[in-house]
């Protein structure tokens, strides 16, 4: 969990920090420290699903293809 909470403390940071270069606004910068490590979880969750469904899709044409047959996509 300190893990987590560590690197939770270096994305805000990181966004923080560009958005305050970019644009020299503390409200702007404290906004999207906030906004797109939230966005990234939505968009991590969705990449999570379309790669389970890659997955899912390997293991079956591999249970239905021939014994040594099996091409790798």
């Amino acid at each position: 969990m300190a893990k987590t909470f560590t690197f939770a403390i270096l994305h805000f940071s990181v966004a923080f920090t560009v958005a305050y270069v970019l644009t020299g606004s503390i409200v702007i910068g404290g906004v999207m420290a906030l906004i797109e490590p939230a966005i990234n979880t939505v968009v991590f969750y969705f990449h999570e699903r379309a790669w389970q469904t890659v997955a899912a899709r390997k293991a079956a044409l591999a249970a239905s293809a021939p014994h040594g047959h099996y091409m790798a996509c």
